[in-house]
């Protein structure tokens, strides 16, 4: 049965309150740690990392309870309608740090609200990841689910990484309040979703299988492991510029000049051109579909992540910024390159769950989806923890009082950091995408489709 145009939107509207929580640990926990609670640089990045840890142990186990929970409303909605609670509880004391504290006692309220986010994060997107192989088993339906997905992510990506920093005007009082004001909105998000999709497909019996048997039928899927280290590999590199974003608009893009300069003024800099990118990821996702549709998924990946590269080249070219224009038009263009990398994988990965699915006969979504979503964490855990080393070396200073003054050598090393070192990582996963990947699922994301 053919989904409607309200249940793929409704899937895809739950992304709006997930991507809240992912802008605010790649992009502002870091960032946040070192220039306004006083945190070192590399302290930082091994205290985000550190979260990964935790990760171990909740990932699997909610996977496996979700493919297990039986209650009349279905084995994923129970964990997502609560999950979307206590992620959201977990956001905002991240950011309502008390005052007079030292830099230690800073970091371990933020790692105690990171470590409560993390935990309705991980129960909210599981299931959600696992919806995705039961919803529909039409390759370009799941095309299409995707954009609709990514379009909502977009907003709440413009939410967490524009609006917020806009409305905290740069102090650490106002980013708890601005988290604050956001909060419902994600909350509602995931439950309107929960209910747009009510009606949907889904498997509602629970697997038999035991979590040792679960995770050893996941993993004997070849091709599926080899996409979710490929897809964590190509995530580094996102996540290296996420993590060092609104460090970057601090040191390296302060000239305001040109036709947007009235837009900096009034959001700020990072704000501004984080909504740009986020205008250039809007406006590819019917592109990326079109462009799944006639080159197949995984070419057209292939394609989006190549120029993507060259993007990351010539702002790297650019930087420090001397016009807040130019810059735009670039961070356009890596938003549009970015909308490959957001939507494609996603739509491939549940191909591979229906060869399990169909090849055992059994249905462990939330396994599937635990596993993908951990490399993803893998790599968003592993960026700060490079940044925070990489400026470490090279002398950058923190500060709890905004922008400080930074050596010319910690300034470069912040610019190739999140420009030339992502794209070199980003064709690593390029290389083994083309040479790995293909040979081993050739056919396996279009033969349904035909």
């Amino acid at each position: 049965m053919a989904l409607s145009v309200g249940q793929k939107a409704g899937w895809g509207l739950a992304d709006l309150g997930i991507n809240v929580f992912v802008v605010v640990k790649q992009l502002l926990v870091f960032a946040f740690m070192t220039t306004y609670l006083g945190v070192p640089p590399a302290v930082a990045g091994v205290l985000t990392f550190s979260v990964l840890a935790f990760d171990v142990i909740t990932d699997p186990l909610i996977g496996y309870l979700s493919d297990k929970t039986h209650s009349r409303f279905g084995r994923r909605y129970p964990w997502m309608f609560i999950g979307a609670v206590v992620q959201a509880v977990g956001i905002v004391g991240i950011f309502m740090v008390p005052d007079g504290m030292s830099w230690q006692a800073n970091a371990a309220w933020v790692m105690a609200f990171f470590a409560l986010a993390t935990l309705g994060f991980t129960a909210v997107t599981i299931p959600y990841g696992a919806m995705a192989g039961e919803m529909t088993q039409d390759p370009q339906e799941r095309s299409v689910m995707m954009a609709w997905r990514m379009g909502f992510a977009s907003l709440g990506l413009l939410m967490a990484g524009a609006v917020v920093p806009a409305l905290a005007g740069d102090t650490k009082a106002g980013f708890g309040m601005a988290v604050l004001y956001v909060s419902p909105i994600m909350v509602l998000a995931i439950w309107l979703s929960i209910a747009a999709t009510r009606r949907a497909p889904r498997i509602a019996t629970p697997t038999g299988l035991g979590l040792g048997d679960m995770l050893r039928l996941v993993l004997s899927n070849r091709r599926f492991t080899l996409l979710v280290v490929i897809y964590g590999v190509l995530t580094l590199g996102v996540a290296l510029i996420a993590a060092g974003l609104q460090i970057s608009a601090l040191y390296l893009m302060v000239a305001t000049g040109g036709p947007l300069a009235g837009l900096a003024a009034a959001l700020g800099v990072f704000a501004a051109l984080f909504a740009m990118f986020i205008v250039g990821s809007v406006l590819s996702q019917a592109f990326w579909v079109f462009a799944a549709a006639r080159m197949g998924k995984l070419s057209a990946l292939i394609f989006g992540m190549v120029i993507y590269t060259v993007v990351l080249a010539a702002i790297y070219m650019q930087l420090p910024a001397d016009s807040i224009s130019l810059m735009a038009i670039l961070f356009i263009f890596a938003g549009f390159c970015n909308g490959a990398y957001q939507q494609l994988p996603w739509a491939m990965y549940p191909d591979l769950m229906d060869v399990t699915r169909d090849e055992s006969g059994e249905a462990v979504e939330g396994a599937f989806a635990a596993l993908w979503l951990f490399g993803q964490k893998v790599a968003n855990a592993f960026a700060p923890l490079v940044l925070g080393l990489v400026l470490s070396i090279y002398g950058f200073q923190e500060s709890s009082e905004g922008v400080v003054a930074q050596s010319d050598s910690a300034l470069e090393a912040l610019r190739w950091a999140v420009t030339l070192l992502p794209a070199i990582i980003m064709w690593g996963g390029i290389a083994l995408l083309a040479l790995a990947y293909r040979p081993r699922a050739k056919g396996v994301h279009d033969a349904r489709a035909a």
